[in-house]
């Protein structure tokens, strides 16, 4: 299986997010973020946030969990940051779920990920895109904020060490910046062997012949 764009949630969500982000500046990341993520069908969204962070890039993401039939899940650092984003999130009418603790121990834990967003301008962002347990479908991952991030940054040596092949790359210059990639995953953690071909040995019965077939 692999990830199969579909424009009608997109639509769907897109609009709606126009709605529910006229107040907030930099609606227009989070326009397209959800109509990304109810696009591609994403089945679990994650995103990380910390206490100041702009709220309406996660109103988004949530309206594109309804239409898309996924999960959304954000990942914060504190208890003051989880009670922040959930009062705010509750006014907006949005119950998203919300998960305490380092962001690269959580998307360890959390297996399917197919759409990911990080904030560049927080520590450690590259590793947890590292050690995300993305779906077997492939899945898009997202620096927000990628205007700040480290010149050293790039999506082959952050992917390069586990079993994601880059598909595709692209740098917008919306909000602070979007550094999107879309990534293929090959093999799993089973390693090589999962693809390795077998002799199957064949015989027909009227003729009395045998077959060999490699598959």
């Amino acid at each position: 299986m692999k990830l199969v764009w579909s424009p009608e949630p997109a639509l769907k969500a897109y609009i709606e997010t126009v709605k529910s982000c006229e107040i907030f500046q930099e609606s227009s990341v989070a326009e397209l973020l959800s109509a990304m993520a109810a696009g591609w069908k994403a089945n679990l969204i994650v995103e990380t946030w910390s206490h100041g962070g702009v709220i309406a890039t996660s109103i988004g993401l949530a309206i594109a969990s309804r239409h898309a039939g996924g999960r959304h899940v954000c990942i914060v650092p504190d208890e003051r940051s989880r009670t922040d984003y959930a009062k705010v999130m509750g006014e907006a009418g949005m119950l998203p779920e919300i998960i305490v603790g380092e962001p690269e121990e959580v998307t360890e834990r959390l297996d399917g990920i197919d759409f990911l967003v990080v904030d560049s301008r927080q520590k450690d962002f590259a590793r947890v895109l590292r050690l995300a347990k993305l779906s077997s479908r492939g899945a898009v991952l997202m620096c927000k904020n990628a205007n700040s991030k480290t010149s050293s940054f790039r999506w082959r040596g952050v992917l390069e060490e586990g079993s994601c092949r880059l598909v595709r790359s692209v740098f917008l210059p919306v909000g602070k910046g979007l550094d999107i990639a879309h990534v293929a995953v090959s093999g799993g953690n089973s390693g090589p062997n999962k693809t390795e071909k077998r002799w199957i040995k064949h015989i027909d019965k009227q003729s009395g012949e045998e077959h060999v077939i490699r598959k």
